[in-house]
């Protein structure tokens, strides 16, 4: 538990209060408990910590602040434009955001990707705006049994500002040191009584942020290697390409603009409160994707369609909006509380600057953007919430709370413009066909009793069951017992241990995504389909979870505050992304087989022929096509094999067993240096864990490959290394706030250790494809920030996030970059930095704000 003394903000001359005296909602039924007397590790973050982030993303604030928080560096495709954050290196999903006590409906944009962030289809805080809070809560405890899904790594209550009057407009621009990233963000909060006993406070933010690049040349078209030398000979306009030879663009952040709006309202009457609160954003984003050749785009006659080749991009619209409307208040001794929220995600998928391959070469006639699809999310949530005071003859009265939910999810995929799909689709993206489309829904209804007693002064039980119905995989029952014993005013000790659950998203269990390449098919086939039944996959089911922590608060004085909490976390049936299961490789040809293209076939061996050759896996493929795979995927122009065809297909599946431990450490003390100002002292700590148990086994439809498993087991090796090693584990960021008069300085030191990942080698190279380590070393990161309060209103501050522009280690030149060099290959020019940084790709940034406070 986190009991730092909140320093105030440099334009509030309003000394503040503990943290440890401050009232929080999150982990507790109890009203009126403080943090400093919670049975759980909770830590909280004000409104002016959040502010001397830098940049204007709640993300940013959160992962900078808290060393169990990890923000995602860099998304491919659709993630790029949603990049989520972990808490204790586990997946986005297993941690449950509320607004305002409320849960927060998820993104429609759900990550395909392997590793952490697979699967992950949380909610899109970025339009939650910091402007608008008023501090937050973070849980770091299991609270499935509290609050439902989602929550086995921890809550995050975000609490917004009830202020009736007053406001603050600020102006924040920055850029990082080296290239891109141009960022400023315009954001206004104003607080209002339109009558007595109400209040109105509203927010609102426009932000623009540009590209930012880092990546390296394109040697496919620069240099002396054979494959440039061939394209600037057929094709010299490529020079002409926008930052040649830097053409391939696609390592970097998107381009974002976003409007976004906040409102929080409630009126009282007689000890009733009627309160609404809501959001409404919109964002547009493109992502730059891997750059074409003109030989790419051609017409019957060979011309190409762009002689200089293309840089298609990615781009989202994005529509996000929820409200939120409840009456709560005294009933008789108890409380009661009554709400209902909706919240809805829409995501229109484009790609500009592109074009379709096939349509043009059949028709002479190509769309240059192209709508490829939407995606849809909606949740509806109706709660009740009762507690009431018991008289037990203990020490103090029991507390009783119990409480209703019923919820409501719908998830849908439309498909795009038919030239989006129609034979390899629009090139760097496939367009979602009527194959992939389809709406889905589920309902839930939950019931939850908690009770809280406290046998001795010094003693406080919590226990908590919870049994939840879903209409799509039936009913589990959850519980939490939580204790803490306060040994004496300075020491207390504390544990907890429950069990937890997290239902599948419906993006989990039903996204579509089959791609039809000029040579190959691929993409994501739904968990919950005919096809994926068939291949013994059937429904996914709820993953299952026992947490246990253990932990120590100490503070001496009101100045000093220790804390440290042990957790241990076991996680059965987590919901991965597949390895890739093939029903067509053309490589591995058949025993036997003479066509003239037989030189190029792998040696035959039968065990790796049926591992790639699954006829189960070529049935279910062509199933999710409508019945049939196009034949020139499987031949080749003369009528053969098709050496350099393949027909692949992944699925979520209930994958493995996860275990996660760790060590939370915070330390706070307060400091006074009398006429030389006070400072702020803080110290927190995470050492976390993560080992992958095991493994599900294949069903039995899927052949297994007898000689080496691991080319057919469930989830890659790859993405098991990226589970247990892409989060730090130890992080630790030590903090010093200093204040003297108009002044304030912020100095922030952040420890990350190595991560690494494990990736294939280029054939061509030393290590002739065999796998290899790449890591990314050990870092000390420095932020920093100096404000000054120029006029009783105005404060002008100015700061850098990572201040010594330290970059992640780059990957071997030796091993991957340099073989790749020589070899022409694209891929050297997107390679540069290994994107499990914890700490991004993009080096320093810089900022300057301004505030105005009225």
């Amino acid at each position: 538990m986190a009991l730092t003394a909140t320093p105030a903000c440099a334009q509030d001359s309003t000394p503040p209060t503990p943290q440890g005296d401050d009232i929080i909602v999150t982990g507790t039924r109890v009203t009126g408990l403080r943090a400093a007397d919670s049975p759980a590790p909770i830590q909280l973050l004000s409104a002016a910590e959040l502010s001397r982030t830098g940049q204007p993303d709640l993300i940013q604030a959160l992962a900078q602040n808290l060393p169990s928080v990890q923000a995602q560096a860099f998304g491919s495709d659709l993630q790029a434009h949603n990049l989520q954050m972990k808490l204790r290196g586990l997946s986005p999903n297993h941690t449950l955001i509320l607004l305002n006590g409320k849960r927060r409906h998820g993104t429609a944009n759900v990550s395909i990707a392997g590793g952490p962030y697979g699967g992950s289809a949380a909610p899109d805080i970025s339009f939650i705006l910091p402007l608008s809070i008023d501090h937050i809560e973070v849980l770091q405890d299991g609270a499935a049994a509290q609050y439902g899904t989602d929550a086995i790594a921890g809550v995050i209550n975000i609490i917004q500002k009830k202020a009736d009057h007053g406001g603050m407009i600020t102006a924040t621009g920055g850029r990082y040191y080296d290239e891109g990233g141009k960022t400023y963000a315009i954001a206004g909060n104003i607080g209002f009584a339109p009558i007595d006993n109400a209040f109105v406070n509203l927010t609102v933010e426009k932000k623009k942020k540009g590209f930012s690049f880092r990546g390296d040349i394109n040697p496919q078209v620069y240099g002396d290697n054979a494959v440039a030398q061939r394209y600037l000979t057929l094709y010299p306009a490529i020079r002409s390409l926008p930052n040649y030879p830097y053409t391939n663009r696609i390592l970097g952040d998107p381009s974002v603009d976003q409007t976004s709006v906040m409102a929080n309202a409630g009126y009282d009457f007689g000890g009733i409160e009627l309160y609404a609160f809501g959001s409404y954003g919109h964002k547009y984003a493109r992502a730059y994707e891997n750059v074409r050749t003109p030989d790419v785009i051609v017409s019957a006659a060979g011309v190409p369609f762009y002689p200089a080749g293309f840089q298609p991009l990615e781009a989202i619209r994005e529509t996000d909006y929820a409200v939120t409307g409840g009456v709560r208040g005294a009933l008789g001794a108890g409380t009661f509380d009554i709400a209902s929220t909706y919240g809805d995600d829409f995501v229109a998928v484009h790609v500009q600057d592109s074009g379709n391959a096939q349509l043009y070469r059949a028709t002479g006639f190509t769309p240059t953007e192209f709508h490829n699809g939407d995606f849809k999310a909606s949740q509806w949530t109706n709660t009740l919430d009762l507690t009431y005071p018991i008289e037990l003859g203990l020490a103090e009265p029991a507390t009783l709370a119990g409480g209703l939910e019923w919820r409501r999810d719908t998830y849908a995929i439309v498909s795009g413009d038919p030239a989006s799909y129609y034979g390899g689709g629009a090139q760097s993206f496939f367009g979602y066909s009527p194959n992939d489309a389809g709406n889905h829904s589920r309902t839930n209804f939950s019931q939850y009793l908690d009770l809280s007693i406290k046998p001795v002064a010094a003693w406080l039980i919590d226990g908590a069951v919870r049994h939840e119905h879903y209409s799509d995989f039936g009913d589990t029952t959850v519980f939490k017992l939580t204790s803490r014993y306060d040994i004496s005013d300075a020491f207390a000790i504390r544990g907890t241990v429950s069990t937890g659950f997290r239902a599948p998203t419906l993006a989990e269990g039903f996204y579509s995504g089959i791609n039809v390449a000029p040579s190959g098919i691929s993409g994501v086939l739904p968990a919950n389909s005919a096809a994926g039944a068939a291949l013994g996959f059937g429904g996914l089911k709820p993953e299952k979870s026992t947490n246990f922590s253990a932990g120590f608060v100490f503070h001496p004085t009101r100045r000093l505050s220790v804390t440290i909490d042990g957790y241990w976390i076991d996680i059965r049936d987590r919901i991965l992304i597949s390895s890739s299961f093939y029903g067509f490789r053309g490589q591995f040809c058949p025993q036997g087989y003479t066509g003239s293209n037989a030189s190029r076939c792998v040696a035959y061996n039968a065990d790796n022929y049926l591992t790639y050759n699954q006829q189960s896996v070529y049935n279910a493929v062509a199933t999710a096509l409508g019945g049939e795979i196009p034949s020139y995927v499987l031949l080749d122009v003369n009528g053969e094999r098709n050496i350099d065809g393949s027909v692949s297909v992944q699925t979520f599946v209930n994958g493995a067993k996860v275990r996660t431990r760790g060590i939370d450490f915070t330390a706070n003390y307060a400091s006074h240096f009398g006429a030389f100002g006070t400072v702020d002292w803080s110290l927190t700590a995470n050492y976390n864990e993560n080992q992958v148990r095991s493994i599900a086994g294949l069903p039995a439809p899927l052949y297994v490959n007898r000689a080496d498993p691991s080319r057919s087991a469930l989830i890659d090796r790859y993405s098991i290394v990226q589970l247990e090693n892409s989060t730090p584990k130890f992080r630790a960021t030590f903090g010093a706030f200093w204040s003297r008069g108009i002044f304030s300085l912020n100095l922030r030191e952040s420890y990350y250790s190595k991560v690494y990942a494990l990736e294939s080698t280029p054939g061509n190279g030393p290590l002739r494809g065999a796998d290899t380590i790449v890591p990314v070393n050990a870092a000390f990161i420095t932020d920093a920030e100096l404000s000054a309060r120029v006029l009783p209103p105005v404060t002008l501050a100015i700061g850098a996030n990572n201040l010594f522009n330290h970059y992640p280690t780059e990957r071997s030149f030796e091993q991957i970059r340099n073989p790749q060099l020589l070899a022409g290959s694209r891929t050297y020019s997107s390679n540069l930095y290994p994107t499990i940084s914890p700490y991004g790709i993009n080096g320093g940034y810089y900022y300057g704000r301004i505030s105005l406070k009225f």
